[in-house]
């Protein structure tokens, strides 16, 4: 009775539907499924109601309905195409795809499911375009940061990408011109630290190398705006901030080292008055009280890099003589800071150092004494205008002033001691019972003291004082700087032994008393510094630093100093390891001039005992075992102006002198000190990039290349060993630099590919022509490996050189080690090359004469190169050949061929064997049966 009264419903709903009455077709369907258990009836009413479904829009209802008329019959052709319909318009296109796919395999001629299979895949096509396009990424993107729900992890995902599509130029581009800028602000305007973050960094990228895209973030975003970014605390922020400027300013000055095509090279942007503007609202973060220490490190840090010309060749200055009107005054406040007093601004270790480096920076840049007397009124009128007798801070901030200006130039500091009362408030700030003022006065006095004239007049007036305020101060603080004044004071004689300013055993007990802060800590990083400092000094004596290394945790004290945030230390720490490896300049003593000096009773400098040779030696070992690279690694990346010039010249000086026994290379390769080297060998000062190229060419030489310069670092190698193949260099560089490019250049031909970019080639045969064995030797040997470069056999194949004569006329000297090499690089040549095989029998008469010993030589390495030359020259003509056997070589071809082959010969004699099989493959000679 159910089952006819469901059939009967099933027909009502097909009028229904007939009438387009869906609503009332889908109610009867619905109504006959609860009264049938008929499967084939079932399927069809799912099927029925799908149908419904698909006219009135229910598509998720369609494709459920469709599904269980599947599972029933799962052929049901009509059940696939209504849920195909259904998913499509879901938007499912894949899964629609695939019915559709099944039906028309069903029914390989319905046109119907045909056009409806090609439609789908173009669709399908379309979606996966623009899922994958950039556009449709970077809208997906900035709708997941700013959608406040959407999970952290999508988030911090979406904000990674983002960074990383702003340093393509192609999606730099996308973001650009898709509305990016605006969307990059609203994350600006979310307050968030780790969305803005995200921004900054997109922006960076954004702006490397192209002008017009800087120019537009800059006013779009402000100035003042990115400057109150890079005033927060948050160092990570401060730096990402400080990375976005560097970026704008590189691009508007053209420091981005971009070529520029197209649009780019025709826009012509005046970025000058932009520049200025930067440049004035950094001057202006330096004396807001506002900016953060860290906002106002990265504003000195912009300045240092920015501001001084990089090369004095070019003529401008302009941008310093802005800075020094409109800025000098705001950076000799932050030099004038004292950090106890409650004016002071917000500081790090690092800020006043940060001021007097560009102080310094500020006044080498200067170009004639008049720029430099207004540079020099300007201090003297800031720091007389400090001098108050009713206030004593701002005396303190005067004397704290001249102390910064004396950290950087030292002659403006010096002319600034001249100042009618500085002297004076000094002695009287040292007599203070404020400790606050005994602090500043004791600073400014081992400042004051750097050289030797002043610190002789300081040790007749200050010396006393210093040892009262160690004897009465309580303050630890106090007591380790008096200490390093005493310090200095006591090395003012430097290494010269008999110049003593103190009296025997006093600077060692000085030293001991530095050793015993370092170690201590208790004491804060800052007040520890002083204790390094205090050494900087000291161990210009030799018996302070032959005690200072056996000290093991004074040592790895300094060396985690080094580590450290604060960078005030960078200096200090490598003066001192300068002084215990005495890699400082040391004078040549004439001994016709030592005997004249004492002659006419002058002072004739003395070295002290432990300053030789094997003390020396000793104290590198030392050095190393206590883990001396690894605190050098990490000075050498510090991303900081106060790793001068000058301190990256001490850190090449240390490594240079640690790199002199080959047996400790190993060690400095293994703690990283290859890839520390070659940043110091690019950039710095002169005498600092050859120290640096020298120690990089000790470690070539003697170092697998792979192990010791990883990746890609190699190729960066090169150019500082080539620098030095340069006739103003000593021999023992050039030597060790041919020895580095030689080890380089077996390696690849992508690495002889570079040395031949470097225009190495010339010096190298330079040097193959020198009269010294070992120059001529080395220069062979790197020829030797360089000629299996194309580029430099097509030199040796070019007319007009004497290239390949050269290499023939070296297989004739008597030095084994240059003829081995020299017949390598021949071999080698004509192996490649049948012309070269013709041209080596005319660029001299002695060329018979010079194969012929070769294959005579008593060395079996020199042979055996003898004897594939040979080869090579019967294998080229046939003429050749013909010559070659009516010579005196066949007979020495035949003798050594003969021979009975052992281990040591074997391949000597296969070599001379195969020459003979060439000359009866020619029928010159004949098999002896």
């Amino acid at each position: 009775m159910a089952e006819a009264e469901a059939v009967q419903l099933k027909e009502e709903g097909n009028r229904h539907f007939q009438l387009q009455d869906y609503k009332a077709a889908t109610k009867s369907y619905s109504q006959a499924l609860k009264l049938t258990k008929d499967k084939a009836l079932l399927a069809t009413l799912y099927r029925n109601r799908a149908a419904c479904g698909l006219k009135t829009e229910s598509f998720v209802q369609a494709a459920s309905d469709a599904s269980r008329a599947i599972d029933i019959n799962s052929s049901d052709i009509k059940a696939l195409y209504r849920r195909c319909q259904a998913l499509e318009h879901l938007g499912k296109l894949d899964q629609a795809f695939k019915d559709v796919q099944r039906c028309a395999t069903l029914e390989p001629r319905n046109q119907n499911f045909q056009e409806t299979l090609r439609r789908l895949n173009t669709s399908i096509q379309e979606k996966l375009r623009v899922q994958f396009s950039t556009d449709s990424r970077v809208q997906k993107m900035f709708e997941i940061l700013l959608d406040e729900n959407s999970e952290a992890d999508k988030r911090e995902k979406a904000a990674n990408n983002l960074i990383v599509l702003g340093r393509e130029e192609a999606g730099a581009e996308k973001i650009f011109q898709n509305n990016g800028v605006a969307l990059l602000l609203q994350l600006l305007d979310t307050k968030k630290p780790e969305l803005v973050l995200a921004a900054v960094r997109t922006l960076s990228g954004m702006c490397s190398g192209h002008r017009a895209r800087a120019t537009v973030i800059l006013h779009a975003v402000r100035i003042d705006r990115i400057c109150s970014l890079m005033a927060v605390e948050n160092e990570e922020m401060s730096l990402a901030v400080c990375n976005l400027l560097q970026a704008i300013i590189d691009s508007l000055s053209g420091d981005d080292k971009q070529e520029h095509r197209g649009k780019e090279e025709a826009l012509v942007l005046d970025t000058k008055k932009d520049l200025k503007q930067i440049t004035s609202h950094l001057l202006d973060m330096l004396v807001s009280k506002k900016v953060s220490g860290q906002g106002r490190d990265q504003a000195l840090n912009l300045l240092n890099k920015n501001v001084p010309r990089k090369d004095l060749a070019i003529h401008d200055n302009s941008r310093t003589i802005y800075v020094v009107d409109n800025g000098l005054r705001k950076i000799l406040k932050v030099v004038g800071q004292v950090p106890d007093l409650p004016s002071c601004l917000p500081l790090t270790d690092n800020t006043r150092m940060l001021a007097s480096i560009l102080i310094n920076k500020l006044y080498d840049d200067l170009r004639c004494d008049p720029e430099r007397d207004h540079f020099r009124k300007i201090c003297e009128e800031y720091i007389t205008g400090k001098f108050d007798p009713q206030d004593m801070d701002k005396n303190l901030n005067a004397i704290q002033t001249v102390s910064g200006i004396l950290q950087g130039p030292f002659d403006l500091g010096n002319q600034l001691l001249g100042l009618k009362g500085v002297m004076e408030m000094m002695v009287a700030l040292c007599g203070s019972e404020r400790e606050m003022d005994q602090l500043v006065a004791v600073e400014a006095l081992i400042h004051a003291s750097t050289k030797l004239s002043r610190a002789t007049f300081i040790i007749t007036n200050g010396v006393s004082l210093l040892k009262q305020i160690y004897k009465t101060t309580k303050n630890e603080k106090i007591k380790i700087r008096t200490l390093v004044g005493l310090c200095k004071l006591g090395s003012a004689g430097g290494t010269d032994y008999g110049l003593r300013q103190f009296a025997e055993g006093s600077t060692e007990k000085l030293a001991k008393q530095c050793r015993k802060w370092l170690c201590n800590t208790a004491i804060d990083t800052r007040t520890r510094r002083w204790a390094v400092e205090g050494l900087a000094y000291l161990t210009l004596d030799a018996d302070v630093k032959d005690d200072f290394v056996q000290d093991v945790p004074a040592l790895q004290a300094m060396f985690e100093l080094a580590k450290t945030s604060d960078k005030t230390i960078l200096y200090s720490v490598a003066t001192t390891l300068v002084n215990c490896t005495n890699s400082y300049d040391v004078k040549e003593v004439i001994p016709e001039l030592v005997q004249l000096a004492k002659f006419s009773k002058q002072h004739v400098p003395e070295e002290h005992p432990k300053d030789k040779k094997d003390f020396i030696d000793m104290r590198v070992k030392r050095l190393l075992k206590a883990g001396v690279i690894s605190a050098l690694a990490c000075m050498v990346k510090a991303d900081s102006a106060i790793l001068t010039d000058q301190t990256k010249e001490l850190l090449a000086r240390v490594f240079l002198a640690l790199c002199d026994n080959p047996k400790d290379r190993g060690t400095i390769v293994a703690q990283g000190g290859g890839k520390a080297l070659i940043p110091l060998a690019l950039e710095g000062t002169d005498v600092g990039k050859v120290k640096a190229a020298h120690a990089l060419a000790k470690i070539a030489a003697v170092s697998n290349p792979d192990i010791a310069f990883p990746g890609e670092r190699v190729y960066e190698v090169v150019r500082p060993l080539v620098s030095l193949l340069d006739t103003q260099r000593d021999g023992l560089q050039n030597y060790e630099a041919l020895l580095g490019l030689t080890n380089l250049s077996g390696r690849s031909d992508k690495l002889r590919q570079k040395i031949f970019k470097e225009r190495a080639l010339p010096d190298i045969e330079n040097y193959m022509f020198e009269n010294h064995d070992q120059l001529r030797q080395a220069a062979t040997e790197c020829m030797c490996n360089m000629v299996l470069n194309k580029e430099v056999q097509e030199r040796f194949l070019a007319d007009g050189n004497d290239r390949l004569k050269l290499v023939v006329l070296l297989c004739g000297e008597d030095d084994d080690k240059v003829q081995n090499a020299a017949a390598g690089a021949l071999a080698m040549l004509t192996a490649a090359h049948k012309k070269l095989c013709l041209k080596m029998t005319q660029v001299t008469t002695q060329w018979l004469e010079i194969l012929q010993r070769l294959c005579l030589h008593d060395q079996l390495s020199v042979q055996h190169r003898g004897l594939v030359i040979a080869y090579n020259l019967l294998a080229a003509d046939a003429e050749l050949a013909k010559k070659l056997v009516e010579s005196e070589l066949l007979e020495i071809l035949t003798v050594v061929g003969k021979q009975e082959p052992d281990e040591k010969k074997a391949e000597v004699v296969q070599a001379a064997r195969e020459c003979l099989i060439k000359c009866m493959d020619y029928g010159f000679i004949k098999p002896v049966s």
